[in-house]
């Protein structure tokens, strides 16, 4: 999979896990072709997977976030506007969004931006004028 693809990928599907296994799809297992027991670092095609899922945290269409079962989820753009107007059913912590970066010596550090404040002034505006149900009907069956 491209990260062009990846990134067509969770557009497609809205909402998408990283790596686990949950009730949304998971992008680690649609690189790999199949479901990945364990971790995704043991796989044939984990070079491929952090490739991928790099280049998909670094568009700035796709929100990285712990939004599913505190894991780390994409959501694609088009639904910033629905998961602004249910955010009251979230905790803060996991709708702030995740920016990682790798340090010299290769350790993580992950820096988070609060909820709201990486939302853009566009989302609000169009989540204002959403109901709740068509909103949290676009978040798809996992979130109600």
């Amino acid at each position: 999979m491209t990260p062009r693809e990846a990134i067509e990928f969770v557009r497609e599907h809205g909402i998408v896990l990283e790596s686990a296994n949950g009730p949304v799809p998971s992008l680690a297992a649609a690189i790999a072709g199949e479901p990945i027991r364990g971790s995704w670092w043991s796989h044939a095609r984990s070079h491929e997977i952090f490739e991928v899922s790099r280049a998909v945290r670094e568009s700035p269409d796709v929100l990285v976030c712990r939004l599913v079962a505190g894991k780390v989820t994409y959501v694609h753009r088009r639904l910033w506007p629905a998961l602004v107007r249910v955010a009251p059913r979230f905790t803060k912590k996991r709708l702030a969004q995740l920016h990682e970066r790798h340090t010299a010596s290769g350790r993580h550090i992950t820096r988070e931006v609060p909820f709201p404040e990486w939302v853009p002034a566009d989302a609000s505006r169009r989540a204002a004028r959403l109901g709740e149900s068509a909103a949290l009907s676009s978040l798809g069956d996992w979130c109600s």
